[in-house]
């Protein structure tokens, strides 16, 4: 009896005793996560847009750690005994014993290095730094995680020099410039206000000779804003002003009348060739669409084709206006448009509308490569040719189109027949000259003693010009 009720009582121990142990285990748990559960090393990685440090170098670290989260963050520039701190961010990870709850998993630090933003750097290398603290215990600590990225610091800009003189540009107008730059340059050209210009290797010339035709906007009146430039890997840029003296012009403005019936006319033909095209709630809303929108789309897809120009020359005499041809509307008219009395559009006509009789046959102003043979928003029935280095014939509202893309052309080639396609209210031809995809005036291209006394006398044998 005493027996039994001894086992009772053991019996009766045995889970306060079960208890105290798993509350001991608990307890001894807890403390090794805390002494102990430090957080994974976190992940860094860092990147460069350039390949080494100039101007303006954008850099990049990401960090990440997904377990305890991210705490002490640092991107940092070192060149010999210099550390100089280029971002940093702190965030709270988890704490030891927690396994769910807030935390930072991924963090992105960005910099921008170079001499524009630091001073006092050398050339040379430099390294870029990213550190990550671990998330630690009370009693650990480790070290932190790193990655290094080691560039070349280049300060130096690409020579540059101007070999011709004589630059005698008109607003709206056209002209050439030659020019030597260092090997380091890899973009160099004209810039002219917003449009760009890139310059090619003179046929015929020296090491580092080049040439860029180039054109000053209609609207330019600031001669300071043409200016040649090159610019090596990192950003580094040389730029000069060469312009002797500089033509400034004045161009005419018009005011058109929109009514019902061009409306009805324009609108759902354009709508139905170039599908895509948002519905608006009139016809007036399609028009205004079309005559804003379209116009600046079918303006990127000019400029778009002249990156693929042919690096030569394709023509060797004087540009051909239409012929027998009345202007009807001249280079950089600027159209105020109404409706019911009414403004609601203001654009730019940035070419010749010219016209003789109805379906007149159109001759190539110039021998070339048509780059575009379709129907082409604002411009209708449209072809447009290469001529060599940027230099591009757009020939609009045609009724019929006799080439194809990717036709060789000589001068006088009937390329089709003008018409009322597109933003025309009449039968006419609109031709425009363009330089890298922006408009110019085309009566300079239609001179002969214009292109032997701007264009031939600089280029000499690299420009085969018969005239």
């Amino acid at each position: 009896m005493a027996d039994h009720q001894m086992l009772g009582e053991r019996r009766k121990g045995s889970p306060v005793k079960r208890f105290l142990f798993l509350l001991v285990v608990v307890l001894l748990g807890l403390g090794a996560l805390v002494t102990f559960r430090v957080g994974p090393e976190p992940s860094v990685s860092i990147e460069a847009d350039l390949p080494g440090i100039g101007r303006a170098t954008g850099v990049q670290a990401v960090f990440e750690e997904p377990v305890r989260g991210l705490s002490d963050l640092r991107l940092e520039l070192v060149q010999g005994d210099r550390v100089e701190l280029l971002a940093e961010e702190s965030h709270t990870p988890r704490p030891p014993w927690a396994f769910w709850g807030a935390r930072t998993e991924r963090v992105v630090l960005e910099a921008e290095v170079g001499s524009e933003a630091i001073q006092g750097l050398t050339t040379g290398e430099a390294t870029i730094r990213a550190s990550a603290s671990r998330a630690g215990t009370w009693i650990r600590r480790p070290g932190p995680a790193a990655d290094e990225l080691i560039l070349p610091v280049r300060l130096v800009p690409p020579s540059l020099s101007v070999l011709s003189d004589q630059h005698y540009p008109t607003q709206g107008g056209a002209e050439v410039v030659l020019y030597r730059v260092g090997a380091s340059s890899i973009r160099d050209g004209v810039q002219a206000g917003e449009f760009w210009f890139p310059g090619f290797p003179l046929p015929g010339g020296g090491e580092g000779d080049r040439f860029a035709l180039f054109g000053v906007p209609f609207d330019l009146t600031d001669v300071n804003e043409i200016r040649l430039t090159a610019e090596d890997d990192v950003g580094n840029r040389s730029s000069v002003g060469y312009v002797d003296k500089f033509f400034p012009k004045a161009y005419s403005t018009d005011d058109i009348e929109i009514s019902d019936g061009f409306l009805a006319k324009v609108v759902p033909e354009i709508m139905a060739n170039t599908p895509g095209l948002p519905k608006g709630a009139s016809a007036v809303d399609d028009y205004i669409h079309i005559n804003r929108n379209l116009r600046r789309e079918n303006a990127q897809t000019l400029t778009d084709l002249a990156v693929d120009s042919r690096q030569e020359f394709l023509w060797t005499s004087a540009f051909r206006p239409m012929p027998n041809a009345q202007v009807m509307s001249a280079f950089a008219d600027r159209r105020t448009y109404f409706y019911a009395d009414e403004e609601i559009d203001r654009q730019d006509h940035l070419g010749f509308d010219l016209a003789s009789v109805r379906h007149a046959p159109l001759p190539a102003a110039n021998a070339g490569v048509v780059v575009l043979a379709r129907y082409f928003g604002i411009y209708g029935n449209a072809v447009v040719i290469d001529h060599g280095f940027g230099l591009m014939t757009l020939y609009g509202h045609l009724s019929s189109i006799d080439v194809q893309q990717g036709q060789a052309i000589s001068t006088g080639e009937i390329l089709g027949r003008s018409g009322q396609t597109g933003l025309a209210g009449g039968d006419h031809l609109h031709f425009t000259v363009l330089l890298h995809g922006m408009a110019v005036n085309p009566v300079e291209w239609w001179d002969a003693g214009w292109i032997r006394d701007r264009l031939k006398r600089k280029l000499g044998a690299a420009l085969p010009f018969e005239q």
